[in-house]
């Protein structure tokens, strides 16, 4: 299997370039990835046209259109349409292509706004969605059932993982269209560097979050990619195929929120603005199925979001992030 030629769609994205690390790592010498400006995956005839010349084996699907709750609620249109975009694109040339192998990475927030918690693979369509991302999620969603029916009709081994959220080097520090930890690390590191006495961070500091480290996700991505059909399989049912990925423990935003503080070395206080949205009361992926199949998280989030504070400290050009 490291042996095949790999197409990694999405690869200067934080997922897709942890992905290429672990695969180089791991002695994959045929890895095949294209820019943006070299392949528009949202141009159906051009996805095809590489498909069709590349002798792709396998694929990683990792290209996505991403945001926080402020991208998500300002651009929903683009959120929903250029997700579908690329998924129908990669994994129709793909099957067209002959491409036997695809790992489709998805989302945690695919599962209900409400759903019980820890939040189980059975409980995909089971409730509304959370509205803040809510067309993002039917994209993702969209993706899984894609892949199930690609392996239903024609018996390719399309595979999915649902992360829960994500963080770590390439991430993106857009003070405006970024997750809540660069976010929260791109506020506090210039709240240091301007010795601002206080940090207002968006919402009442109560939800709670679960947060995995990309290394990690690239190492879960990979691992559920080579695992035997058999293997595969034994854990997941023809109509509920995707599986979660996380590290099973969550925290509060505040509690974050202080333990950024702490990782750089802020000593103001920290403000919470309720008049922000909190998004989903709670979000905690249940891990047992991927945990069954011999893969756990390793990263804790205090080492985890030290090695990120080290990338973004020596990557000036991420502090610019527009």
């Amino acid at each position: 299997m490291r042996g095949q030629r790999v197409f990694v769609a999405g690869h200067r994205g934080m997922v897709g370039g942890a992905i290429v690390r672990r695969l180089q790592a791991l002695g994959y010498g045929d890895i095949v990835v294209r820019s943006h400006a070299e392949l528009d995956l949202t141009r159906q005839a051009d996805v095809e046209r590489f498909f069709a010349g590349q002798g792709i084996e396998a694929v990683f699907l990792a290209a996505a259109k991403v945001g926080g709750i402020h991208a998500n609620h300002s651009y929903p249109a683009d959120f929903i349409l250029q997700n579908l975009q690329i998924q129908c694109n990669v994994i129709g040339a793909a099957h067209q292509a002959g491409v036997q192998r695809l790992l489709f990475l998805g989302s945690s927030c695919i599962y209900p706004r409400l759903a019980p918690q820890p939040m189980t693979e059975a409980a995909l369509l089971t409730g509304p969605l959370e509205p803040t991302n809510e067309p993002y999620a039917i994209a993702k969603i969209a993706g899984i059932k894609l892949c199930e029916s690609f392996n239903r009709q024609f018996g390719r081994d399309y595979r999915s993982v649902m992360p829960t959220n994500l963080y770590g080097p390439g991430d993106n520090f857009h003070p405006e269209n970024s997750h809540v930890i660069p976010a929260l690390m791109r506020r506090f590191h210039q709240a240091v560097q301007n010795d601002e006495p206080e940090v207002v961070v968006w919402g009442s500091g109560t939800p709670l979050r679960e947060f995995l480290h990309v290394d990690d996700m690239a190492a879960a991505s990979v691992f559920v990619h080579e695992l035997a059909p058999a293997a595969y399989q034994a854990h997941t049912e023809p109509m509920l195929s995707h599986i979660n990925v996380g590290t099973g423990v969550d925290c509060s935003i505040a509690e974050l929120a202080r333990t950024m503080a702490q990782v750089t070395g802020y000593r103001g206080r920290v403000v919470f603005d309720a008049t922000k949205p909190d998004g989903a009361p709670r979000k905690l992926m249940e891990v047992s199925r991927l945990a069954d199949m011999g893969w756990r998280a390793q990263w804790s989030l205090a080492d985890g979001l030290a090695d990120t504070y080290r990338w973004y400290r020596e990557h000036p050009q991420a502090h610019r992030a527009v």
